[in-house]
């Protein structure tokens, strides 16, 4: 069984945090989940649901404390602290400026920073999911610096070519492509099979 971290910044897009976590736990992944102050702020306001109401969703499926795992990011005790606890990767979504550049200068002041920064010193997948538009030059910069360092920039960009009909598929084909950086399994979206196949 595969553990993932899943940490959630204050950026907007909460929504493919959510459906990111879901989607591993359906995959038989363990999951360990950390919200950022900011976080616990702009989930509630974009999706309606509080952090203790997005565990008690996910407890209707699965179990707290055996398939996922709430972390507090104030917890620089936790086992995802350190680089010897039992990890496969993590992901970052959405991905604050913030954050990205907090992890580009080495600065790791939070759990959330520091299990990342604890993936990019094991050389384990670290993917970082940005939400922002336009970028400016120091962000560039920043994601640069965490691409050089082993990390993987994927940006939230769905793709259009399958003409999608609602927002999951939208959101879905975004979450697909993080799956697919973990090499795990899933058909969240419409791969591209070429122009003679189009359906």
């Amino acid at each position: 069984m595969k553990t993932w971290i899943v940490g959630v910044t204050g950026a907007s897009g909460s929504v493919y945090a959510l459906r990111t976590i879901e989607a591993l736990l359906e995959a038989g992944s363990q999951v360990h989940i950390v919200f950022s102050e900011m976080a616990e702020k702009v989930v509630p306001y974009e999706t309606g649901l509080a952090k203790e109401e997005f565990y008690q969703r996910l407890s209707e499926h699965f179990t707290r404390d055996k398939d996922f795992f709430p972390e507090e990011n104030t917890d620089m005790f936790a086992g995802i602290a350190s680089g010897s606890y039992p990890c496969d990767g993590m992901v970052i979504v959405p991905a604050s400026m913030s954050t990205i550049g907090q992890l580009a200068a080495g600065y790791t002041p939070s759990l959330l920073t520091r299990a990342a920064d604890v993936c990019l010193k094991q050389r384990r997948p670290l993917l970082i999911v940005p939400r922002e538009t336009p970028l400016t030059t120091i962000h560039l910069r920043n994601m640069t610096t965490l691409s050089e360092c082993g990390g993987v920039i994927l940006p939230a960009s769905p793709g259009f070519y399958k003409h999608p009909s609602s927002m999951e598929e939208i959101i879905d084909f975004t979450v697909g492509r993080i799956l697919d950086c973990l090499k795990v399994e899933n058909q969240l979206y419409h791969r591209w099979k070429g122009e003679g196949n189009r359906k």
